[in-house]
């Protein structure tokens, strides 16, 4: 994937956070309500996180040089770190709030007009968060994942807050209010928790996904089908881009032409199965005990 592809969708989030925090902090200003305010919060959160994925995506696209020759595909791997670390703080901030005003309640104000503005921002982010998800799987970016889910946590948060004012307005329990913004809270700290899991995973390298390693076996059974032998099959994943090594068996008697042409339909094969990948391969002499020496796979 060309990071440069995701960046719109990037400046698509920037915009819709700053749309929908400008709509949530009118409609705190109308209601008083904390948990419109704690929304608002969280709409802050998504500005500062889309405007660390536009620098990311920025960076990841820069091609490798003499410093980096893999490439900068891992500084995706900031920013959902970061947005991680800001779904967590956010959430915090909610339940520093919403415990206050549990304990000073306070009456809701101006209902109607409230709930309109923050209808209309809810509306906003699950659209957006929709857009940036299917685009995230299209393109296998960690950071147009991180910002849909983060966007989605906002969206459950917002549904709930605009329940507990509905509520408050039909009981007049004001207490509803901080505990419906402390539950999502908290719910918010279970979705950073998880993103904070895959970066990890990600800058630990992990490997690509099962179903692609049982691809790249399939096509190897069959080459081994017709005698010859691979080994030592190690894969990870860096942002976007998957890298692949693997070791090919061949007989002692081929040519260097015979081998590297297998090896070149072998990985222009994978690149189908896998495209944008970086693979490795190392051609070893059948005959040679040395060949087996290190017959580990990852697979």
């Amino acid at each position: 994937m060309s990071t440069h592809a995701a960046r719109p969708y990037i400046l698509l989030s920037i915009g819709a956070a700053v749309l929908t925090m400008i709509l949530k902090f009118g409609a705190y200003r109308l209601t008083g309500s904390v948990g419109l305010l704690s929304d608002a919060m969280e709409s802050g959160v998504n500005l500062l996180a889309a405007l660390v994925a536009f620098w990311a995506l920025s960076l990841a696209g820069k091609p490798p040089d003499a410093e980096h020759p893999f490439g900068h595909s891992k500084a995706e791997y900031f920013s959902s770190g970061l947005e991680s670390a800001l779904i967590v703080v956010a959430a915090i901030g909610i339940i520093w709030t919403a415990a206050n005003r549990l304990l000073h309640p306070q009456p809701i104000m101006e209902l109607e007009g409230g709930l309109v503005l923050a209808i209309a921002a809810t509306v906003i982010n699950g659209g957006v968060a929709w857009i940036l998800l299917k685009a995230g799987r299209r393109f296998n970016s960690i950071t147009l994942r991180a910002d849909a889910h983060h966007l989605l946590t906002d969206v459950w948060t917002s549904l709930g807050v605009v329940v507990a004012v509905l509520l408050i307005a039909f009981t007049g329990w004001t207490s509803l209010d901080p505990l419906i913004a402390i539950a999502v809270a908290l719910n918010i700290l279970w979705t950073g928790g998880k993103l904070m899991q895959e970066t990890l995973s990600g800058l630990l390298d992990k490997a690509i996904p099962k179903e692609q390693i049982q691809e790249i076996n399939t096509l190897l059974e069959d080459y081994q089908n017709q005698g010859l032998y691979f080994h030592s099959l190690k894969t990870r994943m860096a942002g976007t881009t998957s890298f692949i090594s693997f070791h090919v068996l061949v007989p002692g008697h081929w040519t260097v032409h015979q081998g590297h042409d297998l090896c070149e339909t072998i990985e222009n094969a994978i690149i189908e199965i896998i495209p944008g990948s970086q693979i490795t391969t190392h051609l070893e002499p059948l005959e040679d005990p040395r060949s087996w020496e290190h017959p580990m796979d990852y697979r």
